[in-house]
Formats: structure tokens, C-alpha cells, sequence
């Protein structure tokens, strides 16, 4: 009997349900990766935004409770701990990676140039639509010249180069969410905010295209999350309107948003896979990963009617206030942060990092020729 693609995917989410509950504990076979770069934004930075001059080190980021549940200290990751690419090194056996900005750190098995903060559109872009971009101009042009300037430390010529890097794994992304972000916090509409997609998902490709004419052979291109769970968003645009929300208590119309980015980004990685087919081009499909995260939820720990509330926030009816941001004296951290999702609004806590992380890893492990 014929299997139909959608039979099949289904079966596949069957399978990987029953297994998500364990870590990946066993060592990946046949995986010949040495490094790995990270291009980024909050959700990858380990620590590049709180080294930048001038507010960097004054970041939020860079205080308690920040870091807390694993590093017992602040590292500039937005978390009370570990995040995806921490647990993406360790199911390959490798590092965590230190940030590009951490000038006399180890960059042996790659580098994170990850900038909390930062946009895919050039700051310049974004100025010129009239949107103020507030804690960084590390946007990802800027990031790719950090690789580049990275890569003459490592290599001397074209052919040198290219053998290092087809070692390694690009991770190109989660980005553009900032674009959004601040886009919809000065005033932009959805109409105006959908018209930048085309363009963010272009620089996300130019991105990709750049780090493979340097030599990469495997490429992990994420997409966004569904911002519409995101309890900045839900705060913000926040509807008395039943049918605005989904099954999971989302807004609708923000989700959207992101899939239509995610479409777009998956039509540009199909063209790019054309240009480059001997290319391993992946996309991370964040979107179903942290919906997967939420729909099982207490099956994995977290409390369901906490299921939107941040750990590290107060007031409101999702504990979060934009004014009030995590780290600051006066706002509590929940009493065990395994039980939620939501660390401070924006980001994610370690424990749901960690599962989204090994949901993502069991559908890209065998596209990246690693057998767990």
C-alpha cells in the first residue's frame, strides 16, 4: 500500500514523540564535523552582545539570574542556563562555542558570532524605514565580516580554507526575529511589516551563500519561532477576541506572520540547494519545535497552567511588563524554572531550549549524515 508524503510525516511526528522524552545520550555515528559557526541572534549569542562597548556589559544579560541554573553566572546567554546551539555541540561531541568577542578565547571547534539584539537588515536599512535599532549594530553583514577576518587566522589560502570548513557545521541563523520585533514596537503595521519578509529572507540566503563560497559544505538555516506564543507578544497584542488565539493559546495573526517568513526562507533555501548541490542545505524548523514543546508540555515537566507565564517577570496576566526586565532588583524569578517554558518573555528557559533542541536533532542528524 502506497504511503502518501503527509501519512508519512505524520508517522514520522509519531515516532519522534515517543523518543523526545530521553536526551540524546548516545554518541552520533559517522559525523566528521570538528566545528561549528554560529551566525545569529539572542536565541545563539554566548556572550558577543555583553562584551560590546558601550552597553554591553551594562546588558541585562550580563547579571544574575541569567546563567544561573547551569554556569551559576552570567555568560550574555539569554537564559537561566544552557541554549540550543550548547546542546546541539554536545549531541556532536564537541565544545560549547565561545564568543567571537572573547578576544583570547579558545576558537579551536569554531566560533559563535551570535549578537543578542541584532538584526538580519543593515542597520542602515532599518533607518531608513525609520526603525531605531537599540542595542546593537552587529547585524549579520557585520557578523559575516567577523568570520571573515576569523578565517585568516585559521587558514591561508582558498584550498586551506575550504578543507577547513568543509569540516564544520554552519548554523545561519535564527534571525530577523529583532527585525520584527523592533518593526512592530515603533508603530509599523502588519501590512508594512510583512513588505521587509522578502528582504530579510534574502540577506538570511546571501548569508548562507557567502559562508558556502568560503568552503561550507553543511548548512543549518533556521526558521522563526511562532512569535505569536511569545509572551512579549501576547502582552502587547493582547485580544478579547476568542478566535484571535489557537489550540495552544496563541495569537493567530502574529503566527502567521512567521510562518509566511518560513515559507519564504524555505522557497530561498530550494534555489540555493539548485545552485549548490553538493551542498548539505538544512532547514531548522524552529516553528514546529517549539510547538511540539508546548503541546506536550506536561508530559515533559512544565506546568500547563503556567503554560505562557515567564519564570523571570512580573505583573500582567502572562507575568510579564516590557519596563520591568529580568535582572532587575525587582523582579522575581519563579521558584523552579524547570517548570516553565517562557524564561523572561523573549527567550526560552534551558529545559525548554534542551527540548527543542533534541526534537530538532532527531530530524537533522540523518540530513546531515549523523546516525544517532
Amino acid at each position: 500500500m502506497a504511503i502518501n508524503k503527509k501519512s508519512m510525516l505524520s508517522l514520522i511526528l509519531i515516532l519522534i514523540s515517543s523518543l523526545l522524552p530521553f536526551p540524546i545520550s548516545a554518541p552520533p555515528k559517522g559525523c566528521s564535523f570538528d566545528a561549528i559557526y554560529q551566525l545569529g541572534d539572542s536565541i545563539s549569542d554566548t556572550g558577543n552582545l555583553i562584551r560590546e562597548a558601550p552597553i554591553g556589559s551594562s546588558s541585562a544579560f550580563a547579571r544574575l539570574p541569567y546563567g544561573e541554573a547551569y554556569f551559576k553566572k552570567p555568560t550574555g546567554r539569554c537564559s537561566n542556563g544552557l541554549i540550543m546551539v550548547d546542546f546541539i555541540a554536545s549531541a556532536l561531541h564537541l565544545p560549547l562555542l565561545n564568543p567571537y568577542l572573547e578576544g583570547d578565547a579558545n576558537f579551536t571547534h569554531g566560533v559563535n558570532f551570535a549578537v543578542a539584539g541584532s538584526t538580519a537588515l543593515d542597520t542602515s536599512f532599518l533607518a531608513k524605514n525609520k526603525i531605531i535599532v537599540p542595542l546593537t549594530n552587529s547585524s549579520l553583514s557585520v557578523q559575516l565580516g567577523w568570520f571573515k577576518h576569523h578565517l585568516k587566522s585559521i587558514c591561508y589560502t582558498q584550498t586551506e580554507c575550504a578543507h577547513k570548513l568543509g569540516r564544520a557545521l554552519f548554523l545561519v541563523g535564527e534571525i530577523g526575529g529583532n527585525d520584527y520585533i523592533y518593526a512592530f514596537f515603533q508603530g509599523k503595521s502588519i501590512g508594512e511589516i510583512h513588505s521587509y519578509v522578502p528582504h530579510i529572507v534574502q540577506k538570511i540566503k546571501d548569508a548562507a551563500r557567502k559562508v558556502i563560497d568560503h568552503g561550507a559544505k553543511t548548512v543549518i538555516v533556521p526558521g522563526h519561532f511562532p512569535i505569536g506564543c511569545l509572551p512579549i507578544y501576547l502582552t502587547a497584542f493582547r485580544s478579547n477576541d476568542p478566535a484571535a488565539y489557537d489550540e495552544l493559546k496563541c495569537l493567530k495573526g502574529l503566527n502567521n506572520l512567521a510562518m509566511f517568513h518560513n515559507n519564504h526562507l524555505q522557497r530561498a533555501l530550494k534555489q540555493l540547494r539548485k545552485v549548490y548541490p553538493d551542498v548539505t542545505i538544512v532547514y531548522a524548523d524552529y516553528y514546529t519545535a517549539l510547538q511540539w514543546v508546548l503541546s506536550h508540555a506536561p508530559s515533559l515537566g512544565f506546568e500547563d497552567k503556567s503554560l505562557q507565564k515567564v519564570c523571570c517577570g512580573i505583573g500582567g496576566d502572562y507575568n510579564f511588563d516590557l519596563t520591568k526586565e529580568c535582572g532587575s532588583p525587582e523582579v522575581p524569578v519563579c521558584p523552579d524554572p524547570e517548570t516553565r517554558i517562557s524564561w523572561d518573555g523573549f527567550h526560552l528557559t534551558e529545559k525548554a531550549y534542551k527540548y527543542m533542541a533534541d526534537f530538532l536533532m532527531h530530524s537533522i542528524m540523518p540530513e546531515i549524515q549523523c546516525a544517532i
